[in-house]
Parts: C-alpha cells; sequence; structure tokens
C-alpha cells in the first residue's frame, strides 16, 4: 500500500471520487508556490501533482506553459522542488504527492540520484510523459523498485491493442487523458469519458483519474461521476496567474485565489456520487 492507494481507498470508502489537484511548482516563486501547496489539502485537495518546470512542455498548453516558464525565471529547479517537496512534508504526512513533467530534468539530474532523493523527500509517484511503455526501463522499472508509482497515461487514442502495454508497469493510478491535444484546449464530455473509464477499467483494478479540461465545480462534479478521481491543473494556474500584479509577482490573493476555486471544485467531487446515485 502507498500513499496514493490509501487516499484513493478512503475517497472510495466516502463515495466518492478523489481530487487530484495540479500546480507548478515555483511558481509565481518558491515561497508563494509552498504555501500553496501547503493550503491545498485543507481546501479539499485529495493528492497534489507539482508540476516539474521544463522548457519544453509539448504536452501542455498555453496556461501550464506560462506557469512552466514563471518558474522557471524564479529560479526554480529540480533540486528546489525536492526541497519544496521536503518543506510540505514537515506539516504535512498525509497527503500523496505526484511529481509530474518530462524526462530531461530527470535524466540530467542522474536517475539513480533522483529517485534515492525523491523518495527520501517524501514523494510518492511520478507521471513522466515522454516516456512510453517501450522505455520502462529507463526510469518505470527502477522507479518501482525504489517504491515509487509510476502512473501512466491513457488517452482517447488509446486502442485496445495498445492498452495492455499501457497498463503493464502502471501502479497507483492510471490518469485519463479526456481529450486529445494538449492541456487545457478543450472540456471533457462526460459520457465519452464514462465509456472510455469503463473500457479501463476491464483491463485493471486501479483507480482510473480523468483530466485535462476540468475547471468548473459542474464539470468536476460530472466527470467525478464517471471516474475514482478528477484531475484539475490549468484552470489552477490560469488563477495563479490572474493574480498577480503587473510584474509577474505574488500578491495578497494569490494564495487564496487558488484554495478558493479548489474548494469550488471539491464540493463539486462531493456531489459527484450523490448525483450519481439519486
Amino acid at each position: 500500500m502507498s500513499r496514493i492507494s490509501d487516499r484513493f481507498a478512503a475517497c472510495a470508502a466516502e463515495g466518492r471520487p478523489a481530487l487530484v489537484t495540479f500546480v507548478m511548482a515555483g511558481d509565481p516563486d518558491y515561497d508563494t508556490s509552498l504555501a500553496i501547496a501547503k493550503a491545498l489539502p485543507d481546501a479539499g485537495a485529495d493528492l497534489i501533482e507539482f508540476g516539474m518546470p521544463f522548457s519544453d512542455p509539448m504536452a501542455d498548453g498555453p496556461a501550464i506553459q506560462a506557469a512552466g516558464l514563471r518558474a522557471l525565471r524564479s529560479g526554480q529547479t529540480l533540486a528546489r522542488m525536492l526541497e519544496m517537496v521536503r518543506a510540505f512534508r514537515q506539516t504535512d504526512e498525509a497527503t500523496p504527492v505526484v511529481l509530474m513533467g518530462y524526462y530531461n530534468p530527470i535524466y540530467i539530474y542522474g536517475v539513480g540520484r533522483f529517485l534515492t532523493d525523491a523518495k527520501a523527500a517524501g514523494i510518492d509517484g511520478l507521471i513522466v510523459v515522454d516516456l512510453p511503455p517501450e522505455e520502462d526501463a529507463e526510469l518505470c522499472l527502477p522507479a518501482l523498485a525504489a517504491g515509487l508509482n509510476f502512473i501512466r497515461l491513457a488517452t482517447p487514442t488509446t486502442d485496445e491493442a495498445r492498452l495492455p502495454a499501457v497498463l503493464a508497469n502502471t501502479s497507483g493510478f492510471v490518469y485519463y487523458v479526456s481529450i486529445t491535444g494538449i492541456t487545457g484546449a478543450a472540456t471533457p464530455d462526460a459520457a465519452r469519458v464514462g465509456a472510455a473509464v469503463d473500457r479501463i477499467k476491464r483491463h485493471t483494478t486501479l483507480p482510473v483519474a480523468v483530466g485535462f479540461g476540468v475547471r468548473t465545480a459542474a464539470q468536476a462534479a460530472a466527470i467525478g461521476a464517471q471516474a475514482d478521481g478528477v484531475v484539475v491543473g490549468s484552470a489552477l494556474v490560469s488563477v495563479v496567474a490572474d493574480s498577480l500584479d503587473g510584474e509577474g509577482r505574488a500578491t495578497a490573493r494569490t494564495v487564496t485565489a487558488v484554495t478558493d476555486l479548489v474548494s469550488e471544485l471539491a464540493g463539486g467531487v462531493r456531489a459527484a456520487r450523490r448525483a450519481a446515485a439519486e
């Protein structure tokens, strides 16, 4: 068992999906980013994904691209992100933390060193979007051996022939990308999501969380009625951007702008199963 599996099991016992919140580590600066992360669980987040800022985020839309650039400009590095997780763990031992991003920063850091430091920092899982199953020996299998969950993405174009390979070494949960294209580019269709989740569940007992395009409590409720978890990212980094001053610096509204939206989304996921049962 891990923090991730424990948290999904706890949410299922409450009869609701989990709310998975994505924030870019270091956006708009280290201290504000850490303050946001520390405030997320009380606002209703069940799991936290920290984005690893990277200069060439090929799967991300404009909002997350901009967040990554703000973080890089503020001096965020992979080492500082590990430091941030360690600081988060000083006051929160329960909330699962997942790092999401691209392989290049991990490769430069050194895979063995990274996995040792990530585990010691209190990280529970990894989502590395540009490493396909054919490259599992690079990071996936060493991560599993180190005691970290390796979470794989399934998409609308992942067909029956491809799905077993995608799921083979996946652990923690399956992240279903509800749309084709980049993050935040469109709104997911709940009916299609439900069919896709059912199809994935015929191949695995892992929880299935759905992301890409969820922005409102109503959307979270609709998607949550079909899935074990709802992932929200672009909407959160967008409210960070909207809260900044003219120089791109955090303001007194930055943390509360994020937590206010998370509270609304949490209300949506907590209504999801009740709505489905009525």
